[in-house]
This record gives C-alpha cells, structure tokens and sequence, in this order.
C-alpha cells in the first residue's frame, strides 16, 4: 500500500494541518526497537506516556485496564527469566533486548473487551514513545506470565486485586543505533 501524501482538505486550518502531518508521520516513522542503550529514561517522559496509555479508547469508556512500569532490576530479572522459559529460548536469552523500563498492561477478565482496550493502550504507547524520542518494543506472553500463581501472588503483593489478563509488556528506552527501515506494507485494503 502506498503512503498517501494527499493534503488535508482546504476547510481545515494550517496549525490543524501541521498538527495532523506529525501524527501521521509518527504513527508511518515507529519501529519496533529490538536493542536499547542501558541509559535511565527521565520519569517525566515514562509518565507522559503511560499518560498517553491511559487515554486509549474502551469500549463504554470502561478503561479496564492497569498499567504497571518495572525498573526494579531483581523484578526484571525474574520477568526475563519466566518470558524466556514461556518462549522456549535458551537459558540467558533476553526478550526484553536490554530495554531500562518495562511497561505491563493487564486489564479485567470479565470486561468481554478488555484485549482489545488494552492493546489499544498498548498502542498508544508505543505512538508517545516514539514521539518523546524514545524506542519500544511490544513483548508479548504477558498473559501465559499473569495466568501463572506466583505472578497473581506479585499483584496482590502490589494491592492489585480482582482478576486481571495480561496483554502485553512494553520495552522502553533509548535505542542503541538506527531501527531498520520499514518493510513494505502487504496489500489489505479493500475499497467497495
């Protein structure tokens, strides 16, 4: 699919349209980021973006979902560790690439939309990421880790109550070189 560069209509003011252009190009520019530097990010960007997680859309405004950021390294440690065994790789892999934060979101079981809600938190994201300047990447197996006994046990040590699904984790940080250039788009879009 080729990227439209078709302008915005007349109607819309040129702030609107400048405004429109970034986001349009942050959502075409975002890469998954599989190497991170093991620099601190700053919390005032971490909290912007879970800021921007927060406002995803839900079904009914519902916003089932809880966000929980790891800096910790002994719970990163353990979170690498069970994700790895999950993923069948070998002893030391690291599928969370190096990255100084890690993002979870979980959302409640019982809201018959709570995957989608929350990979539309997700998604946001991984969006303000990239517009703060830093890199992310969506590590999956969240919910074969909070389905386990020992990670239910963490969450209420947390105070986190009721029974919640884990959708996805969040690497974050700052990549340590360029991420590769997108690959080209697969046709799938239908127009009737």
């Amino acid at each position: 699919m080729e990227q439209s560069n078709t302008p915005l209509p007349v109607a819309a003011c040129a702030g609107q349209a400048q405004q429109a252009e970034i986001v349009l190009q942050n959502m075409l520019t975002r890469r998954s980021v599989r190497r991170y530097q093991s620099t601190p990010v700053p919390q005032h960007l971490l909290d912007r973006v879970i800021e921007a997680g927060t406002y995803a859309a839900s079904g009914k405004s519902m916003q089932p979902w809880i966000i929980i950021q790891v800096t910790d390294k002994a719970v990163q440690e353990r979170l690498r560790k069970v994700n790895a065994e999950i993923m069948g790789a070998e002893p030391g892999v690291d599928p969370f690439y190096g990255a100084p934060v890690y993002l979870i979101v979980l959302a409640e079981r019982q809201n018959r939309n709570h995957v989608y809600d929350g990979t539309l938190v997700m998604g946001n994201m991984m969006l303000a990421a990239h517009a703060l300047g830093l890199a992310s990447c969506w590590i999956n197996r969240a919910r074969e880790e909070f389905d386990m006994p020992e990670w239910q046990e963490w969450l209420r040590q947390l105070g986190i109550e009721g029974d919640y699904e884990g959708i996805g984790h969040l690497a974050i940080g700052y990549a340590d070189g360029e991420p590769r250039p997108a690959k080209p788009r697969k046709p799938c879009v239908y127009k009737v």
